[in-house]
């Protein structure tokens, strides 16, 4: 009777054979959106592509050798890994707040919540619409408050006697604006994530070592870091790889300027390959994210398995 059954469940019954077929739709979506325009990427950057003739001459590792000897390049690779470190280290340690503040119970926490993943949830561009509004060098709300306050506008003020910062036509405060619009974009993401590992520290063990007399410093340095740093390196990981390969803040507010202050490796991919038309030319740049990001990766995965705890 039961060899019966076995011949009549067929694929179901075979747990192998039903694993594959569950896990080929995702598979042929990751070869197909990620797999396919990867090879084609590598040949676009080993050819002579461009918009007018896709047709692809191989001339071998010529657009990579141009890529390195062009300054702007080598300006982008600098300002995405000074853009990237400084943002997402920034989102590390305020989300950690926002994280430890969301767990106590408050008045108004759902809607504390809500305000707090609300810019991952709208469109990146309309946000960055708006932040280049109050970046604006004329009309800048941001600017305002400042001479409100008397730290903007006046003689003896603090930030000078100028009445506007021109927040994105000085190249150290372009930069500043578009770290603080991009913090602005992941804190969200990083805030939930950190909760998670919040969330996740037996209760147990935080009121032992408050009744051992463990201060509230030393219970966070102790136990709470240790015990979330895996959790901590998966949020930086995302971080830096939706940081590294982002477009949308730069080409929205600066489009890499002034003189690009701001100019990061995906922007001058889009600029050289699409709007410059050399397909091979940015092909080849934009080649350049894969191994940086594989390598941190890695970096970041394995200091997270050796801090598990078991």
């Amino acid at each position: 009777m039961s060899a019966q059954v076995g011949e009549r469940g067929g694929i179901r019954d075979r747990e192998g054979a039903l694993a594959k077929l569950l896990i080929a739709p995702a598979v042929f979506y990751i070869v197909a959106m990620i797999g396919v325009p990867f090879v084609l990427a590598i040949l676009y950057s080993l050819s002579d592509a461009t918009t007018g003739d896709p047709e692809l001459h191989i001339v071998g590792l010529l657009n990579y050798r141009a890529a390195l000897s062009d300054p702007v390049f080598r300006k982008s690779l600098g300002n995405t890994v000074v853009f990237t470190l400084i943002s997402q280290t920034i989102v590390i340690l305020l989300s950690r707040v926002l994280a430890t503040a969301l767990l106590k119970p408050f008045r108004w926490k759902g809607l504390v919540r809500f305000l707090i993943l609300l810019p991952w949830t709208a469109p990146i561009s309309l946000g960055t619409i708006g932040w280049l509004w109050m970046f604006d060098s004329i009309f800048s709300p941001i600017d305002w408050v400042l001479r409100y306050a008397g730290l903007l506008g006046t003689k003896n003020a603090l930030l000078g006697f100028q009445t506007n910062m021109y927040w994105l036509g000085v190249p150290g405060l372009a930069m500043a604006s578009v770290i603080l619009v991009q913090v602005w974009r992941i804190l969200p993401l990083a805030t939930v994530i950190q909760l998670a590992g919040l969330s996740s520290i037996p209760k147990d063990l935080l009121e032992a070592a408050e009744v051992d007399g463990a201060a509230p410093w030393r219970r966070t340095l102790m136990i709470t870091i240790p015990l979330t740093l895996p959790i901590i390196s998966i949020a930086f990981l995302f971080g830096v790889v939706f940081t590294f390969t982002d477009l949308v803040v730069v080409y929205v507010l600066t489009r890499g300027g002034p003189v690009h202050a701001t100019q990061v490796l995906s922007s001058w991919t889009f600029f050289k390959g699409i709007e410059g038309g050399d397909l091979a030319q940015g092909a080849a740049i934009s080649l350049f994210m894969f191994p940086v990001l594989a390598a941190v990766a890695v970096l970041i995965l394995r200091t997270a398995r050796r801090t598990e705890v078991v």
